[in-house]
Parts: C-alpha cells; sequence; structure tokens
C-alpha cells in the first residue's frame, strides 16, 4: 500500500468519523424515549461493514456495521435489529454492558440502551465541571467524535463532558482559527490497570485522569504530522511494564510525577527502515491479552502483535484482497475477533485468522 493511499484512507476514516451525537439533544434533568424492540429479523449473514465487535456477559456476540443496524448471536440464530425496532441510529460505534446485565448501543446519533425487551435512547445532560468522577462502574462514550466532547454514564444520567483546554498553538502548533473541527474531538476512551481514565484527541494529544485531576500528554506525534496526516489518539493500552502506549509504535509513555511534564516519553520499538516507510506506524484499535501481549490493527496494515521484546505483523487478506481492519476484541474464552471495512468479522484460528460465518 502506498503512502499516498494511505493518507487517503486515513482522511476518509478521520471524515467518516466526524459526526455528532446531534440526535441525543441536551437536558438539564433525566429524559428518555423508550421503544418496544420487535426483536428484528432473522437473518443469515453478516454486514460486509463490522465496526464493532461486543460478547455479553450470556455469551451472546453483538455485531455492530456501519449503517445497517446491530447484528445479535446467540450460538443459533442471526438476528438483525435496526433503528426500525427501536434503536437511535443503526451506525454502530461502539457496544457495553452494564453490572445489571444492559447493553449500550453508541452510535453518532446517541446511546440506546438495551434492558432485554425494548431500547431507551439516553438523553444528555449539560454538566458541570463538579461532574468529572470516576467510578468503576462508570460508562464512557464519545459518540465517534462529538465535538470536544466525552460522555459519563453513571447508572441515572448521560453526562456531557468538556476537556480542559491546552494551549495547543504553542506546544503543538496548532491553530484552532485556521480548522473547521475541535481539536479536543475524542476517540480513543480507554481505562489503564490502575482505573485511570484515558482519552485521546484528533490534535489536542492525549489526557489522563485519575478521578482529581488531569494529566496532558501533548506531543507533536500524537497531533497533525510533518506530512500533514492526523492520524488522532485512538487507542490507549497499557504493556506489562506500565508503560501507556497511544496510537502509535514509535514512543511510550511512563508517567512520573515527579517530572515537569509528569511522564516521561520513551522509545516503544525498534523499527527497521523499510517498516518505517512501507507501513503506517499508528494503530486505530488495540488489546492486551491475558499474557499482557499488545494487539493492535491498522486500517490496510493488518494486525500487530508486540509480545514485549519485538513487533510482528499478521497480513489479513481475501485472497489478494486487502482486509482492512476497523477493530480488535477478545472475548469471554479469551478469542481475539477483528471487525473490517470491507470483510464482515475475521475469528482467530491459532497463530492467524479467518473469516467468521455464524453456524445456523
Amino acid at each position: 500500500m502506498t503512502v499516498h493511499l494511505i493518507k487517503i484512507i486515513l482522511l476518509i476514516t478521520l471524515s467518516n468519523s466526524f459526526l455528532a451525537c446531534n440526535g441525543q439533544g441536551t437536558s438539564n434533568s433525566k429524559q428518555t424515549e423508550t421503544k418496544v424492540s420487535k426483536l428484528g429479523k432473522l437473518v443469515s449473514t453478516l454486514d460486509h461493514q463490522i465496526w464493532t465487535i461486543f460478547q455479553d456477559s450470556k455469551g451472546n456476540f453483538w455485531f455492530g456495521s456501519n449503517g445497517n443496524g446491530i447484528y445479535h448471536f446467540n450460538g443459533k440464530a442471526l438476528t438483525q435489529i435496526t433503528s426500525t425496532d427501536g434503536l437511535v441510529n443503526n451506525m454502530i460505534r461502539g457496544i457495553q454492558e452494564d453490572e445489571k446485565g444492559n447493553i449500550y448501543i453508541e452510535t453518532p446519533e446517541g446511546v440506546s440502551q438495551f434492558d432485554g425487551t425494548q431500547f431507551t435512547t439516553l438523553k444528555v445532560i449539560k454538566s458541570a465541571n463538579s461532574q468529572w468522577k470516576l467510578t468503576p462502574n462508570d460508562l464512557w462514550f464519545n459518540c465517534n467524535g462529538n465535538a470536544n466532547n466525552v460522555y459519563r454514564y453513571d447508572g441515572e444520567n448521560l453526562y456531557e463532558l468538556e476537556l480542559p483546554k491546552q494551549d495547543i498553538q504553542k506546544n503543538l502548533g496548532i491553530d484552532e482559527t485556521q480548522i473547521s473541527y475541535s481539536p479536543y474531538t475524542v476517540f480513543g476512551v480507554n481505562k489503564d490497570k490502575s482505573g485511570n481514565l484515558w482519552l485521546g484527541t484528533v490534535l489536542a494529544g492525549a489526557f489522563r485522569f485519575d478521578g482529581h485531576s488531569f494529566l496532558w500528554v501533548g506531543e507533536k506525534e500524537l497531533s497533525r504530522l510533518p506530512d500533514g496526516r492526523e492520524p488522532g489518539v485512538r487507542s490507549i493500552l497499557e504493556d506489562n511494564d506500565g508503560h501507556i502506549w497511544l496510537s502509535n509504535f514509535k514512543s511510550k509513555y511512563s508517567i512520573k510525577p515527579n517530572l515537569p511534564k509528569g511522564y516521561e516519553q520513551q522509545t516503544a520499538v525498534e523499527l527497521s527502515r523499510e517498516t518505517g516507510r512501507d507501513k503506517i506506524l499508528y494503530f486505530n484499535s488495540g488489546l492486551a491479552d491475558d499474557k499482557g501481549h499488545l494487539w493492535m490493527t491498522t486500517y490496510g496494515g493488518g494486525v500487530w502483535k508486540y509480545d514485549g521484546k519485538s513487533l510482528s505483523n499478521i497480513e489479513i487478506k481475501n485472497g489478494t484482497k486487502d482486509v482492512l481492519l476497523i477493530s480488535i476484541y477478545q472475548d469471554n474464552n479469551g478469542v481475539i475477533w477483528l471487525g473490517t471495512n470491507n470483510d464482515g468479522v475475521y475469528k482467530q484460528n491459532g497463530m492467524t485468522f479467518e473469516k467468521f460465518k455464524p453456524n445456523l
């Protein structure tokens, strides 16, 4: 894949991500819109664009598509659920479950809560700074890049929160008056092993929230690159040594409160000149497996695995066609799955991945 094509792909991906939670609206009190689900329709195949994958506590799989709703698979039947069944929108961007077993389906138009019978659209409450809180049972949403906001659901209310502004012109060379979108647009939402919340943005670097205060990681490699690309911090991982990886293979960060910036930047892995020239060095989704190995996906560059010593690459192809990867997910049994933009879902099979076809 050429560098020019990679730039185009990144721009397309970014453009598709700047969709706001317009359908949620804002409110000063808790409000919901409830629709009884018809539980969709039985289908035999998944959509070719599956952007997110989730397995709930009962073992059911949920596959979120980029425009055709969500697919529920219980091991026997595959059901497609769309906005006609109560979903707020058919473009699925995230799936989570709370401690009560309710499923939360995140879209560019809002968040739908599913209690097993009906869908409820959560309404947003504009929050004061005092609502920046961090508890183990909170659910966090970014609505796939809605302005400069992130959303916290505490089990009762969905609060819209705004990141603290930084001097990004001085530190990152970004003039906010010269761009049509917010540099604080939130992409990555992850927690580290200590439970601290990490938020990655499109141009303003990354933020760590410990429940009391923010640490800002404002480095140029996390913002606009010298060649004009804007990869964004889309995924945040912690390795076995406690280093934080911020959507790229070049650097890792150690949190050190005694330093002026509060962190130390180090080289993540030594990359060959060929790898640096031919492969994009930013990942858009990642996870740490039960051994602490890092697994990371790139849009057109396959899956990368870091075992603590070296970085290896697994190409994902369907014949001669490149499979364009969007997300990576590990299920309740430790099996890794891949969501794609052009070829459905892939499932780990030993050292490689194969296309998943529901056994109906």
